[in-house]
């Protein structure tokens, strides 16, 4: 009974707090502030008698022997609506350990190993080999360091104080 009172007081009092906010000078709607008062008193008293009322009442199943379940039915929330989704067993997600054991691993490690080394050299020697095939009949490296450098031109010097 106290729920309903303080939920009667409070959408008594919310339907006064346009009386608080700065008014304009213009002609004040009685009829409007009667239909906001009374719309708020009719969900406080709404609010309140739910309250009031005990918990739903659940729901009875009947089950019955021949009833065979295939997947379980749960209502999920989605961004838009809610929807079903039938939760079955898992069946593709395989949990065993399927390792090769450690003795079988060291027996073939050495022709890994040497996999690994055959490309990693490669990845370095191939395209160091492709570019001096490319450059191998260029000669202006020999141009360009076959110049003589020309003799340094002293400036003129200034004519002034320094």
């Amino acid at each position: 009974m106290k729920i309903a009172l303080v939920a009667f007081l409070l959408a008594a009092l919310s339907a006064r707090i346009n009386a608080l906010a700065p008014q304009s000078h213009t002609k004040k709607n009685v009829v409007a502030d009667l239909q906001k008062a009374s719309l708020g008193a009719f969900a406080a008293a709404t609010i309140a008698a739910t309250s009031l009322q005990g918990p739903p009442a659940e729901a009875s199943f009947v089950e019955s022997p021949s009833q065979v379940i295939l997947a379980e039915k749960v209502v999920r929330q989605g961004l838009y609506q809610e929807y079903e989704v039938e939760v079955t067993d898992q069946v593709y997600d395989d949990a065993r350990s399927t390792f090769k054991s450690a003795k079988e691993t060291k027996q073939k490690k050495g022709k890994y190993t040497a996999l690994l080394a055959v490309l990693i050299v490669g990845s370095f020697i191939i395209p160091m080999a492709q570019y001096f095939w490319y450059v191998r009949d260029d000669d202006s490296t020999e141009k360009f360091f076959g110049q003589k450098a020309p003799e340094p031109v002293e400036p003129p010097k200034k004519k002034g104080w320094f």
